[in-house]
């Protein structure tokens, strides 16, 4: 089992990152291997959540096990409320926190 977190903190990266995944996820189910994607949302990139189009992507890829975070402290420093993002994101107290205890379990960081 592969584990890996992708980590936006510009909105401009939010497409190509949902690119990125599907890819992988493409890959992985070509060659059967298995990854457990977390996608890890702080700074200016929080206002990516808000875009239409992410509520599609969260939907999309949540159903193929991909797990989204948003950082709370880039929530209350860009005004979005927890009512405000799609379902299923969890939000996590402090996202750089986030990526250092992910990084530790064992998961690549990946930045597009």
């Amino acid at each position: 089992m592969h584990k890996v977190v992708f980590h936006v903190d510009e909105v401009e990266k939010w497409a190509h990152t949902m690119g990125n995944i599907q890819n992988l996820l493409d890959y992985a189910q070509t060659q059967h291997d298995q990854y457990q994607i977390v996608v890890l949302v702080n700074g200016d990139g929080i206002m990516s959540y808000l875009m239409s189009t992410a509520k599609q992507a969260v939907k999309k890829l949540g159903d193929q096990a991909v797990r989204f975070h948003a950082c709370q402290n880039a929530m209350r420093s860009h005004g979005v409320q927890a009512k405000d993002l799609p379902d299923n994101v969890e939000i996590v107290p402090a996202g750089v926190a986030d990526l250092i205890t992910l990084q530790e379990q064992g998961y690549a960081y990946i930045k597009p």
